[in-house]
């Protein structure tokens, strides 16, 4: 989990030094099964078959949570619909499209997306915008707060798999962000200012931490390999007027902590 104890000049979210003398190593490979294998207890306290779990943890959800939360008549096409949702994790929401895919309006997906929000299944992180941000997009994107319930319902039934995927990098930046809140929450921090930045060319921030009228900027990487590359979009943000910018890094999966100029740094996962 990510500390939010503070170094001056440094992440708000994260105290560098700390973390690297209280993390335990990780293998490479036991991360993507940390992801595939999910967040929930249960996992970790008995040895369960994945696949069983997640199907009962599913059809409980619906039967206990969703009846007490709304009257959801067609309990297939709401599967269909958590399936569409976990389909997008990290990406910007589109109602629109996902309503189309399960087949029902887009006031019915719109209620039923409160219904994920408010169980904690999903996460909407907002966009940073403001009176002079004209050119930044306005829609928020979802994340899935358990990966492993994600994997099971886009159907990557192995870590390898899901390694190898194509959906690789959404579900790592999942995990990332998923993890991030965690440590907020631990915190009894229950609405952290976290964001997103992204404008109408494409230049995105995958995460925007505020803290006191500064912003500190976070890429995410699926790669052992960061570089200089990965924080290009960060000068994006220094064109905002108004917003003071801070230190920043590229959350990866690269062993170490290295400075990649002045004011970032790579963040291994393994730190999270």
């Amino acid at each position: 989990m990510f500390h939010l104890s503070l170094a001056k000049q440094h992440f708000n979210f994260i105290n560098l030094k700390q973390r690297k003398t209280s993390a335990q190593p990780v293998e490479y490979k036991e991360i993507w099964e940390i992801i595939h294998k999910g967040s929930m207890p249960a996992m970790y306290a008995d040895e369960l078959d994945w696949q069983l779990f997640y199907g009962a943890y599913a059809k409980t959800y619906i039967e206990r949570d969703v009846r007490a939360l709304a009257q959801v008549g067609d309990e297939l096409k709401f599967i269909k619909f958590m399936t569409a949702m976990a389909a997008r994790t990290s990406q910007m929401l589109n109602l629109t499209s996902v309503a189309n895919e399960v087949g029902i309006s887009v006031p019915t997906a719109d209620r039923w997306l409160s219904i994920l929000v408010s169980s904690n299944i999903v996460y909407l992180l907002q966009p940073y915008h403001n009176n002079i941000t004209k050119r930044a997009v306005k829609t928020p994107k979802i994340y899935f707060l358990d990966t492993g319930l994600a994997a099971y319902l886009t159907k990557w039934h192995t870590p390898e798999v899901l390694e190898a995927g194509a959906m690789a990098g959404a579900f790592f930046e999942t995990f990332v962000i998923a993890e991030v809140l965690k440590s907020y929450y631990n915190a009894g921090v229950l609405d952290p200012s976290l964001y997103y930045y992204r404008d109408h060319d494409a230049k995105e921030v995958d995460l925007l931490v505020a803290q006191n009228g500064t912003f500190f900027p976070v890429e995410i990487k699926k790669t052992a390999n960061p570089g200089k590359e990965h924080i290009e979009n960060f000068s994006v943000l220094e064109k905002i007027k108004g917003v003071t910018i801070g230190t920043g890094g590229v959350i990866c999966l690269y062993d170490k902590s290295v400075r990649l100029n002045d004011k970032n740094a790579t963040i291994p996962v393994s730190w999270i």
